[in-house]
Parts: structure tokens; sequence; C-alpha cells
């Protein structure tokens, strides 16, 4: 029972706070959200203040992936919103939790087209289409039960977005304040015991299985491991699922899905076990011509009904938390079963020669200075050749440790927000932004927000001079380049005006050097000249 009252913006800061254990928010204040400001200094509450809000998204997405805690951001009206909106499309393509409070205009005057500030014909139909759901508070005294609703999502079923708009003339809007209270406890679906029994007997009776293992399975590497090893199975771990076996497994195919070798591998396996995976192009089919092709029964364990039909065609599906499948199908191996996965798996990854594809081999090197250097580092990607190449090249001792936008949505100018938001998450790990002179043009002006925030993240730009990735494909399809060469600043003296430390290496020893003098304190820039790079390793 209530026994004061406080704004509808001091409710919504302290449930965050008290009851949901929100300890950083990501955001721009404007005219519109001043109130909600008021209660933000002294509560305890983090404030990190990008400089745009697509930054504030990737942030919120960057801490999300790393923590494995939701992402919150607050924003304004309007422009706020289609800012954020790219942000939120990424999360909702990877299945990031990631809360989005924004204001909006006063309730007598939403969908009147008067001309109001910041005003959208419907900025809750907008942000239905990258959110699980968007929601218009009309009543204040609802907000509890519609931020349970939102952590529902985050932890009940499969995450994503979630947006909550709030009318300007609401902030500061009486209402009765609760009791203290603690979250509820959400425990996700469990399989269906007569489907996990005959998953196990297909799984038994195999005689050449696969493991598929995507993001999903991110909370639950112990458990993914143990029945990995007792299916001696080959085992594909997507990009998003990385470290979920741990370092050099020896049954990890890794996320190389779209290479020939193992499309064969998948082709021959008569039972497959897809866990936490859409089974998207952009894990298997990066090279987009529909080559992945599974011909034996599929086994598929995901917490949405929907996506067990999607992408392949389905034998079998267990809609399910992706972590309670994996302990109750391994109740049903109680001893390993022998069968030669690992012979299998070295045979394929030596048949795939990674380390000597021409594609890859630039970046041998630098992901081997990168281990030796900073063996424990999260690495944080945006579309770029480094990214491409590592989605192949890198193994890590744990799951999220590598995460990048080459997947699902695909957008430019994720790496540097995204990893400061990583970095703001386990300030207990080195983080490293791998982007390139193209893509960081999208969010260079995060650059300001890391050293403001003193944030150590070591930022490596891959400088080849435009967009390499397009310019290819121009190539390759007879197109004339147009767009692609394009103009970049000096970006030592760019950091330099932000206050950043900077340097410019164009050898694995001079990148090794660097980061033996990264800061502590802030961030450094490492430019790497692409060109004198690949001369030096010719």
């Amino acid at each position: 029972m209530a026994t004061q009252s406080m704004t509808c913006a001091d409710l919504l800061l302290h449930l965050l706070r008290d009851t949901y254990g929100v300890d950083s928010v990501f955001g721009i204040p404007g005219v519109h959200t001043v109130e909600l400001y008021r209660g933000l200094t002294g509560s305890g509450i983090q404030h990190v203040s990008p400089r745009h809000e697509q930054g504030a998204g990737f942030m919120a997405d960057g801490y999300a992936r790393a923590t494995g805690k939701p992402g919150v951001c607050l924003i304004i009206t309007g422009p706020g919103m289609t800012n954020i909106a790219t942000a939120m499309g990424q999360a909702l393509a990877d299945s990031i939790p990631m809360l989005v409070i924004s204001s909006v205009n006063r309730r007598d005057t939403l969908g009147r087209g008067q001309g109001r500030l910041h005003e959208l014909a419907s900025q809750q139909q907008l942000m239905s289409g990258v959110s699980r759901f968007s929601h218009t508070l009309l009543d204040p005294s609802a907000l509890p039960e519609v931020l349970a609703r939102a952590f529902a999502v985050f932890h009940g079923e499969r995450p994503g977005p979630v947006h909550i708009e709030i009318p300007i003339d609401l902030f500061a809007a009486p209402v009765a304040a609760p009791m203290p209270s603690t979250p509820p406890r959400l425990f996700r679906a469990s399989p269906d015991p007569q489907g996990v029994s005959l998953a196990a007997e297909w799984l038994r009776q195999a005689e050449c299985p696969l493991v598929l293992l995507g993001g999903g399975c991110a909370d639950a590497p112990t458990l993914a491991r143990s029945l990995v090893e007792h299916l001696d199975a080959p085992t594909v771990t997507t990009i998003n699922a990385k470290g979920v076996l741990g370092r050099d497994h020896p049954l990890d195919l890794g996320a190389n899905a779209a290479l020939p070798t193992v499309r064969r591998l998948a082709a021959e396996a008569d039972v497959i076990l897809a866990v936490g995976t859409e089974l998207g192009e952009t894990d298997y089919d990066v090279v987009f011509d529909d080559g992945f092709t599974l011909n034996g029964k599929l086994i598929r364990i995901d917490i949405d009904a929907q996506q067990l039909v999607r992408n392949q065609s389905l034998a079998l599906g267990l809609v399910s938390d992706a972590g309670r499948s994996l302990a109750c199908l391994l109740e049903h191996f109680p001893d390993p079963i022998t069968r030669g996965g690992a012979e299998r798996t070295s045979q394929v990854l030596t048949e795939l020669g990674l380390h000597r594809d021409p594609a890859f081999t630039p970046f041998v090197p630098l992901y081997g200075v990168l281990r030796e250097a900073l063996p424990e580092a999260i690495l944080v990607g945006d579309s770029t050749a480094p990214v491409y190449a590592g989605n192949h090249l890198v193994t890590q001792p744990e799951p999220r440790r590598y995460f990048n936008a080459s997947t699902g949505y695909g957008t430019l100018g994720y790496g540097l927000p995204a990893a400061m938001g990583a970095q703001l998450g386990r300030p207990d790990l080195p983080v490293v932004a791998l982007v390139g002179d193209g893509g960081i043009m999208f969010t260079l002006s995060e650059l300001a927000t890391a050293v403001e925030a003193r944030l150590p993240v070591v930022i490596l730009l891959w400088h080849n001079a435009g967009y390499e990735e397009i310019r290819r494909f121009m190539d390759a399809e007879g197109v004339e380049r147009l767009g692609v060469d394009i103009q970049a600043p000096d970006f030592l003296t760019v950091a330099a005006g932000f206050g950043c430390l900077a340097t410019r290496v164009g050898t694995p020893a001079d990148l090794a050097l660097a980061l033996q003098r990264r800061p502590l304190d802030g961030p450094i820039l490492i430019e790497i000249n692409a060109d004198a790079w690949q001369q030096a390793l010719a």
C-alpha cells in the first residue's frame, strides 16, 4: 500500500534502480525530458551522455551484450527517436535486451498534427517496427506494470528492444509511491519431456551428428560444452556464440558455416541439433547463394516458437530456454558417446586452412598480437575487413567476448559506441573496438564521450581509404566505382582534438608496442595503415 506520493519521473527512476537494478543509462537531455533529469542527480544511476542518440543505442547494445543485462536509454521526443531507431533495429535483429524510455508530446495534442515541437504523427507506431513492443503511458499509476512487461520480455522470452514513451505532461504528475518491492522471479519455459526423449533418441542413433550453437546459448556455456562433448559431435558456433565452448575447443568448427567444407559436413549430417540460433543468412549464408543445406533430421530449440519453422525444414522443435533444454538433454546421456567427432572437426579445419586463406592472412598476425597482448579482451566490431576475417579466425575463452554489427541488421557506426558500452558494463576487462575508416565516421563524435567518461577502450582503426567491401562488390558486378573512394580526415589530428591519445602503425611489431603503451584512464586510437601493413607481411 502506498505511504506517500512522488512524481511519475521519480517513480520511473525508483523502479529502474531499486526494483530492476539498473546502474547506468545512456541519453541526451532535451527540453522535453528536463523533468525526468531532475531526479537523476544523486539517484545512484550513472548517466552517460553520447553525442548522438544512435550512439546511445549502440552503447546500450554493447553494455547488454557484455553483461547480459538490459541496456537503458533516455531519449527525447521526435528526432531523438528517429536517431536511435537504427540502433534499435540492430538490437532487434540480434535479440539484445534494450529499454528505450522516451518523452512524447502532451496527451491532449497527440495525433492532432498541430506542428508541436518534435511532433510525429505517431511516434509509437514508428517505434513498433524496431521493438518487441512500444507502449504509450497514459496513466502514471500503470508505470510499474508496463516496466514489468518490459523486463518480462528481457528475462522470459526472446529479448529485444522495448520502447516506453511518457507524455511530457505526465513526468511531474503525482503518483502513489509503492512499498519496497523486488522484481518477480521469471523462469523460462522448459522443454516437453516427450520431445526431449525423442530428440535424445535421434541423437543417440545418429552416425554423423552436427550441433549448431547460436547466441541463445551465451548464458549456458557449461551445459552446451558438456552436451557437445557427450555427443562427440562437430559443432558450429555462430558469431554471437563465440566462446560458448571455450577457446580452441577440439569440437568447435567456429562461425564457418558459409564455407564449402563446413557446408559439405552439414549436408552429410544425418541429425542436426540447432540451439538458440536463427539459422539466418549472416551466420550460415554470408556468401548469399542459399547454399547452406541440411538434409538430415533437424532438431531445433528456441524460445520463440515461430523461429523454429524459419529458414530450414524442421523435423522436431522444442519451444524452450536453451539452458533448460541442454540440461534436460544431458540427462539422457550419462555416459559420453565416442564417434570420432574431434577427428572430423580437425580434418574440416585443416581443409579450411583459414590461416592460409588470402582473404584472412593479413589479419592472422593482427589477432595474434591481440591474443598475446590482451588475451581476456572483449572484441567489439563494426562492419569492416578485420571483423569479417575475425568472424572466422577468432576464438574466445568465454561468451560475450566477441560481437559486432556484421550480423543481422548490419549497420555501420556500431563498433566504437558499442565498445564503450561494453567497457562501462565490464570495467574489469580490456575492450577493443575494431573499426574501419568508413564506418567510424558514422559515430566518430562518440570519441568525445569516451574521453569524457575516461573509458580505456582500444580503438583499432583499419584504414583502407574508403568502403572496401562495397568496392569489391561493385568490381565483381562490373559496376563503375562511385561513392566508395571517400575522403578521410587525419584521424590522429581529430583524435588529438578530442583529447584522445592516438598513434599510427604499419606492422604487427608496431601494434604490439602501441598496445603496451595503452592508457588505463582513457581511450587510445591506433590507426593501422592497411597498405603498409600488407606490404610488411608480403
